[in-house]
């Protein structure tokens, strides 16, 4: 028996910019009656792929172009790339919201999708009426969904609200009963868009963690979309790198990520300020598989790479690097010696130390107190994120830079 849930072939989605139609009446015919008969539209063919960082020449653009894969049960997939790369597009072709121009699309199984906060809900019912129609849309019986009622709820956090039309809810409410609902209901396939970004840091941990659950040991399929790498790294074993509508990477998820930040060149070359001892040539922030991340969970080391071009060391030189908040204060500093024959140097700053917030990194090469080489100004940045530590209740109040090295008694 076939373990493929989703194979999708040749799949293609075109959007009109502007005002639609053609231009003249003729050419609206010639559509209509091609449609009519079952061709292609012969106005398409002059589509471009949909860059929205430049001004095309045609008012067609192809959100997806081409593209091929198949998903089998249980993976976790993991959706990425730019904003306008055509994530959003594909799940909603896949959840069937919109129907694609050309190709084919064939699921087994029932689909629960939340692609924007409080999707397929009612905003005049309330959350409790919500619950019964997802799942009856869903083609789930009242008695299975009744089976499920409270479990729901008291995953969702809501139960005070349960019976208030979800118009009155918050954002954050609205998110966590749709994905209680989708998550708990038997749908076999579990389509996500970002929309967790709006829960607060326990409620997404809470969802990964079902997620995982629904996932690994259910044995259900998941499409997850989210700019949160580390989040989709955790949840996910493959994942799709989606590039001006068309595919460039569909594999391993380390693999996935590795090609995706790779293309977006996030590697810091240098301007080469030559001289005759010793010069940074680039600096690369990764995590510790050599991926390049600019975001980090607080329960994950920072790994900096500095690359040097040494020609001749004349005195005892280090590099000296500082770290800095988003105020520009320093956190802290740390030198290491630079020898003759190694070009490669590692800075580790490990799991557990840096608080959630943005950082960045100043550094030079340097002979304690005799002379200063290749100056790097706070050049480059990363942001660490709070994995639910023990602050995390704490919202936004500003609890310092790291977490302490010290103990009650």
């Amino acid at each position: 028996m076939s373990k493929t849930v989703i194979k999708v072939e040749n799949l293609s989605k075109v959007y009109q910019l502007g005002d639609f139609g053609t231009g003249t009446l003729s050419r609206d015919f010639e559509r209509y009656w091609m449609r009519l008969r079952g061709k292609e539209d012969p106005f398409l063919k002059i589509g471009e792929v949909n860059n929205r960082s430049t001004k095309g020449e045609s008012d067609v653009v192809w959100s997806l172009k081409d593209i091929d894969f198949e998903i089998e049960r249980g993976d976790a997939v993991g959706v990425i790339g730019s904003n306008g790369a055509g994530k959003s597009t594909l799940l909603k072709i896949l959840s069937r919201i919109t129907s694609p121009t050309k190709g084919s699309v064939k699921i087994k199984g029932r689909i629960a999708s939340l692609l924007e906060v409080g999707t397929g809900f009612h905003a005049e019912l309330s959350g409790r009426e919500n619950i019964y129609l997802n799942g009856a849309i869903l083609g789930m019986r009242k008695a299975e969904i009744t089976r499920r009622f409270a479990e729901i709820v008291d995953f969702s956090g809501v139960e005070r609200y349960i019976d208030t039309p979800v118009k009155r809810y918050s954002s954050g409410m609205y998110v966590r009963l749709a994905f209680a609902v989708a998550a708990h209901l038997e749908s076999e396939i579990l389509v996500l868009d970002e929309v967790l970004a709006v829960g607060d840091a326990e409620f997404q941990k809470k969802c990964l963690a079902k997620m995982n659950d629904v996932s690994k040991g259910d044995g259900r399929t998941i499409l997850f979309v989210s700019h949160n790498l580390p989040n989709i790294m955790k949840l996910c074993n493959k994942g799709m790198v989606l590039v001006d509508g068309q595919i460039m990477a569909y594999e391993s998820i380390d693999g996935a990520v590795q090609k995706y930040t790779n293309n977006k060149d996030k590697e810091i070359i240098l301007e080469k300020v030559v001289n005759q001892y010793v010069y940074f040539n680039y600096i690369k922030l990764c995590d510790l598989k050599g991926i390049f991340r600019a975001e980090f969970l607080h329960t994950e080391p920072v790994k900096i790479i500095f690359k040097l071009e040494i020609i001749h060391l004349d005195l005892p030189y280090k590099i000296f690097a500082t770290v800095l908040d988003r105020h520009k204060n320093k956190v802290f500093s740390t030198e290491v010696d630079i020898i003759e024959d190694r070009s490669i140097y590692e800075l580790i700053i490990n799991a557990n130390f840096l608080v959630r917030g943005s950082y960045s990194i100043h550094c030079f090469i340097h002979s304690p107190a005799v002379k200063l080489l290749s100056v790097v100004e706070d050049n480059f940045s990363f942001n660490i994120v709070d994995d639910n530590s023990a602050f995390a209740l704490y919202g936004p109040y500003d609890y310092g830079n790291v977490f302490g090295n010290c103990y009650w008694q």
